[in-house]
């Protein structure tokens, strides 16, 4: 377990061979579920500790293969997952919006809890759903990790962030969201607080962004109402997905927030989740193959005014079948 430099894009890579050993899809013995001996025997929602880390408090020391040139450095940071319910079938768009409020509120805890630490630099809350993006246990939950590295594409992020606010004194996000608006064409559902668009650039045919109307830039800046909101719209949304083709829909969903204990961001960050989503059809995917990873040239599959029209379409039954609002 360690971090290994990388020069050509000055980054790391986290090495954890541990995690060669998690389990795989089991049907049986789960160990996220009450009576396993590993959660308590009731809960709503839960951190545990990651059993199979790639980061932790007290790191061994790295393998004796680096050099002045090949560094590698411990591996700090912590590893988390997030039990959404302890239910083994449920599904997030299946809890109803109190239940999800308690699990913004668990998220809060933990980012709060996470940036004391002083070697974290950025906690990075998401979920993994589904075979196609590579998950080994179908019980309901996420995950947290907190980096004590910057990672790459959120350090570009900030940096994009920055310079925009620089050249116009405007924060970007708020931009998008008031283009977003504009246009309409794209916006599939808001609430009180919250837009849910498929965004002009995404890279994914259905590559869904949740930003908050407000300038905010982390779960701890929201309000109980605000909070009440992200539940709502991240079950409303969820659902939609899962109402697009009448299936389970796979996702990756992270949640972007500001950095910890780096430079005050508040002027130029925002708040926002990203979808990343592997389907372009009912059983087709829409791959990262060659160009999106060997050169980060994106190409989406579909246009995005027509995959939005499809999700709003999908939302609108999703509200029908939960009968016109929302638990």
């Amino acid at each position: 377990m360690e971090l290994r430099y990388n020069p050509l894009l000055d980054d790391w890579t986290m090495v954890a061979s541990n995690r060669k050993d998690r389990p795989t899809l089991p049907r049986t013995d789960c160990p996220f579920c009450p009576g396993s001996g590993k959660v308590p025997d009731s809960y709503e929602v839960l951190k545990y500790d990651n059993d199979f880390p790639a980061l932790m408090p007290d790191p061994p020391a790295p393998d004796p293969v680096g050099s002045a040139f090949y560094r590698t450095e411990k591996a700090h940071g912590k590893c988390e997952v997030i039990l959404y319910s302890p239910e083994h079938q449920v599904t997030l768009p299946e809890l109803p919006v109190p239940h999800i409020e308690k699990l913004v509120d668990l998220w809060t805890d933990r980012f709060a809890e996470l940036e004391k630490d002083p070697r974290h630099q950025y906690v990075l809350i998401f979920e993994n759903r589904g075979e196609e993006v590579g998950v080994t246990m179908p019980h309901p939950h996420g995950q947290i990790y907190a980096y004590s590295r910057m990672p790459l594409k959120i350090q570009r992020e900030l940096s994009s962030c920055k310079a925009h606010h620089e050249r116009t004194g405007r924060c970007l996000i708020c931009e998008m969201n008031r283009e977003e608006v504009k246009f309409q064409g794209r916006v599939i559902a808001e609430n009180d607080h919250f837009l849910a668009y498929l965004p002009f650039f995404t890279d994914y045919p259905y590559g869904l962004f949740i930003v908050s109307k407000q300038h905010l830039t982390a779960l701890t800046d929201f309000s109980r109402s605000q909070k009440r909101s992200l539940a709502g719209i991240l079950k409303e949304m969820t659902g939609a997905m899962d109402s697009l083709f009448n299936r389970p829909f796979p996702y990756m969903m992270v949640l972007h927030q500001r950095p910890v204990n780096g430079e005050d961001v508040e002027k130029y960050y925002h708040f926002h989740i990203e979808f990343y989503t592997p389907l372009r059809e009912r059983d087709k995917i829409k791959y990262y193959a060659s160009s999106e990873m060997g050169a980060w040239a994106a190409c989406n599959p579909s246009s995005v005014e027509e995959t939005a029209a499809e999700l709003r379409e999908a939302h609108r039954r999703f509200l029908e079948q939960e009968g016109g609002g929302l638990r």
